[in-house]
C-alpha cells in the first residue's frame, strides 16, 4: 500500500486521468477495476479521518490524500514509463552557468546551439534540452504526474532564452500569453549578410508553412497565408575584405510580434539579408567559407531578450541571455579583416 498527498501540480485533474499518468502501463479498464474493488481511496474531507472511494470523475484538490492498495511489485511494474527519460551522460549534464532565471514556477535557460529542445523534433535518440533539464531538476520536483515542460521552442541551431514551466498553472498561462503575441515581447540578435536597406524597419510578409517539405523550404513567403511581423534595428555594420572581394555583414536586433516557424530567417532572407550560416535560406558556399575560415558552424541567431508577465510574482519580468561565445568570437574575427 502507498499513500500520497496531492500537491499543486497534481491538483485540478480527474482521478482517472491522474491514475493513468501515475500508471502509464495500466489500461483504463484495469484502473476502473482497481477503483471498483476499493483499491483506490481518497481522503478529501478534513472534517473526517476516513479514506473513501471516489468516482473516476472526481477532481483532485490540493492536500487531498490518496491510498493505493497494490503490492510493491504491481505498483513498480504499472508505473514504469514506456519511454523513460534518457540517462544523461556527464558531458551532456546541465551547465548551471546557462541559468538565466529560476524560481518555484519557472526555469529559464540560455540554450546552447546544436541541440534539440524536445526529443520529438527530429526523432533521434540524441540528448535534448528538456531531458537534460528534467534530469537536473529531478530532486526538486514535488509532483507525481507533472514534469517541467517547455513553454515555447526555438530552433535546434538557435541559441538563447528558452522558458520551461515548473508549475502546470503558470505553464498554461504563459503558453496562452505567447499565443496572444501582445503579452510577451521576444527580441533576437542576428548577424546577417549585406547592407540593410534601412537602419530600422518593419517586415510584414505573410508566411506559408509547407508540411512534409522535401525539395523546398519548409516556410515560404506567401500572400495567401498567415501574417508575420518582425521589427529590425541595425546594431553595427562590418565591412570585410576577402580574397573573393568585399563582404558586408550586419549585426541586427529583431523583435517579433508574431511567432511563426522560421519567421526571422525567412523574413531576412526575403529582403536579401539572410542570416549567416542558415542552412535552409542562404548560400551554402558562403556557409563553407565561414566555417572554413572563422569556425562558425551554425546559424547566427540568438534568442536574446524576453519581457513577460510573471503570474507567480505578479509583475513584469525583463530577462536577457548573454550572446554565446561562438558568435562573439566570430564578430571579433571579422573586425580584424
Amino acid at each position: 500500500m502507498k499513500q500520497f498527498k496531492i500537491e499543486e501540480n497534481d491538483a485540478n485533474q480527474r482521478l482517472d486521468k491522474f491514475l493513468k499518468k501515475l500508471f502509464p502501463r495500466a489500461t483504463r479498464g484495469l484502473l476502473f477495476k482497481f477503483n471498483r474493488k476499493d483499491k483506490i481511496k481518497v481522503k478529501f474531507d478534513w472534517s473526517e479521518w476516513k479514506f473513501k472511494k471516489r468516482d473516476n470523475e472526481y477532481k483532485l484538490q490540493v492536500w487531498d490524500e490518496i491510498k493505493i492498495h497494490l503490492s510493491d511489485n504491481d505498483f513498480e511494474e504499472l508505473s514504469k514509463i514506456e519511454e523513460e527519460i534518457e540517462k544523461i551522460d556527464k558531458e551532456d549534464s546541465f551547465n548551471k552557468n546557462d541559468i538565466v532565471f529560476e524560481d518555484a514556477d519557472l526555469f529559464i535557460i540560455n540554450k546552447e546551439p546544436g541541440i534539440n529542445v524536445h526529443p520529438g523534433d527530429h526523432k533521434t535518440k540524441e540528448t535534448n534540452v528538456i531531458a537534460i533539464v528534467q534530469d537536473y531538476l529531478w530532486d526538486k520536483l514535488n509532483s507525481l504526474t507533472f514534469k517541467p515542460s517547455l513553454i515555447h521552442r526555438i530552433d535546434r541551431d538557435t541559441s538563447g532564452i528558452l522558458m520551461i514551466g515548473k508549475k502546470k498553472d503558470i505553464l498554461m498561462k504563459l503558453v496562452n500569453d505567447l499565443k496572444d503575441h501582445k503579452k510577451v515581447k521576444k527580441t533576437y540578435y542576428a548577424i546577417v549578410l549585406g547592407k540593410l536597406p534601412k537602419k530600422k524597419w518593419t517586415l510584414k510578409d505573410k508566411l506559408l508553412r509547407i508540411e512534409n517539405a522535401k525539395n523546398e523550404n519548409k516556410v515560404q513567403v506567401s500572400d495567401k497565408w498567415l501574417t508575420a511581423i518582425s521589427h529590425y534595428k541595425l546594431i553595427k555594420e562590418h565591412i570585410m575584405q576577402t580574397k573573393e572581394g568585399v563582404l558586408i555583414l550586419s549585426e541586427v536586433e529583431i523583435e517579433i510580434e508574431t511567432g511563426r516557424m522560421h519567421q526571422i530567417r525567412v523574413h531576412m532572407a526575403h529582403m536579401w539579408n539572410p542570416i549567416i550560416w542558415d542552412k535552409a535560406y542562404w548560400d551554402k558556399k558562403l556557409n563553407s567559407f565561414f566555417e572554413r575560415n572563422y569556425w562558425l558552424k551554425r546559424q547566427a541567431l540568438h534568442a536574446w531578450k524576453i519581457d513577460f508577465f510573471h503570474y507567480g510574482r505578479d509583475k513584469v519580468m525583463k530577462l536577457e541571455a548573454r550572446i554565446k561565445e561562438d558568435l562573439k568570437d566570430f564578430i571579433e574575427k571579422i573586425k580584424n579583416k
